[in-house]
């Protein structure tokens, strides 16, 4: 049988590697989401991006046909 030393030091270990893991992963967290804070991802691309699809202006579509396309292509 152990004895009641040997289990509290046994219990006490456990504690400290949990409240240690636990801080490390709650600091990473925060480490993480102040690197990604100011990541501005909707900015137009700068360089030599090209554009992909010209937005279409067709005046003969009633509004069921475009919501029909919204629902086909997503756009």
């Amino acid at each position: 049988m152990k004895s009641w030393a040997e289990i509290v030091y046994n219990t006490c270990k456990v504690f400290i590697l949990f409240t240690g893991f636990t801080l490390l992963f709650y600091f990473g967290m925060i480490w993480v989401s102040q690197e990604y804070q100011n990541y501005k991802r909707y900015d137009e691309p700068s360089g030599s991006a090209v554009k992909v699809m010209q937005a279409s202006v067709n005046k003969d579509q009633t509004w069921l046909e475009r919501l029909f396309m919204f629902y086909q292509n997503g756009e």
